[in-house]
């Protein structure tokens, strides 16, 4: 087991264990090809507030990131802690997305298969895979792209949109993923981007897609009561797998 696991082997406080992670996530998404250099921006809470957050400061590439790193910025855009700065865009999509979903974590990309189906007229997300089904009804879209995000209010009108889904499809953009921990916000952006592809693939080939009914998408979607393993164990299991490939290709996050 890696001693960066979930729980970690060491006993670390919350805040570096979240600094871990976010570290984690940072080198995950350039592993899996899913980030844009030193653009994009992931966030978390700082455990213990609600009302300041966890950030790579600017201008760090993301391959490079490390838990000491990490800044605490709050919604002025302040840097309460560390030393850097925190992107413009950034704090005015993320610091109002975090203060009204109440969401932990809060992950933006431009990833290439997401964004290519976001290019699209007709963007919507199918259920047309099991992997998909999981996204079915928990996707929100902003249809209508006005350039860069450079106020507070455009973090507040994505905020409202969103509203209790998990998902955002930005028309022309990119996508917005939300989670209660890195681990669980994480996945959904890994596995979104791989149903962005796989829909995209289908649609590549010209035939009618099949779409899986709602009451298999229900079935799907429920936890079944013989699971030996809860959503938020797998999501655990998964990223805890993950730190284990950092540690071989990728060393050097929980700096």
């Amino acid at each position: 087991m890696s001693v960066h696991s979930l729980p970690s082997a060491r006993a670390v406080d919350p805040v570096t264990q979240a600094k871990i992670q976010l570290a984690a996530a940072h080198r995950l998404a350039v592993y899996h090809e899913l980030e844009e250099g030193i653009d994009n921006h992931f966030t978390v809470t700082v455990p213990g507030h609600d009302d300041r957050y966890l950030i790579l400061p600017f201008g760090l590439h993301w391959s490079e990131a490390k838990a000491s790193d990490m800044i605490v910025f709050d919604e002025t855009g302040a840097t309460l802690d560390g030393e850097g700065v925190v992107e413009l865009s950034a704090q005015c999509i993320h610091a109002p997305i975090h203060r009204i979903t109440g969401k932990r974590v809060v992950l933006h990309t431009h990833q290439t298969w997401a964004v290519a189906l976001n290019m699209l007229q007709n963007n919507r997300l199918l259920p047309t895979s099991q992997t998909a089904a999981f996204f079915h009804g928990h996707v929100a879209y902003d249809d209508h792209y006005a350039g860069t995000a450079d106020v507070l209010e455009e973090g507040e009108r994505l905020a409202r949109l969103m509203g209790d889904k998990h998902v955002m499809f930005m028309k022309n953009h990119g996508v917005l993923v939300v989670g209660d921990t890195i681990a669980q916000a994480y996945k959904r952006l890994y596995r979104l981007e791989r149903v962005c592809r796989t829909q995209l693939l289908a649609m590549s080939t010209g035939q009618p897609l099949q779409i899986i009914p709602d009451d298999v998408v229900a079935l799907v979607q429920a936890p079944h009561p013989d699971d030996r393993h809860s959503r938020g164990e797998r999501d655990r299991l998964y990223f805890e797998a993950m730190m284990r490939v950092l540690d071989r290709e990728m060393p050097g996050y929980a700096d």
